[in-house]
């Protein structure tokens, strides 16, 4: 199974957005998980759309979807309650 992060980075702070994971200024863990790659990142499109943060952003923020076995996030990352 798969679990999106959605990683909020910023180009001002990190200019080079391959290594995401450890240097992102905010990262969130959707609430559900997925068997198809593809649906994992549709499925985190549209909680981040639903979701205040995407509001925050600013025009430096970039953000990034990364969608990885559920074991191996689980134990790294807390998932956002749901409503």
């Amino acid at each position: 199974m798969l679990t999106a992060l959605i990683l909020i980075c910023s180009v001002s702070v990190t200019p080079d957005l391959q290594d995401t994971r450890e240097n992102a200024l905010d990262v969130m863990r959707t609430p559900v998980e997925h068997a198809n790659p593809a649906t994992c990142f549709l499925h985190a499109q549209a909680f981040l759309a639903q979701n205040s943060l995407a509001q925050d952003l600013r025009e430096t923020d970039r953000v990034k979807i990364v969608c990885s076995r559920s074991t191996t996030v689980s134990a790294k990352v807390r998932p956002v309650p749901t409503r």
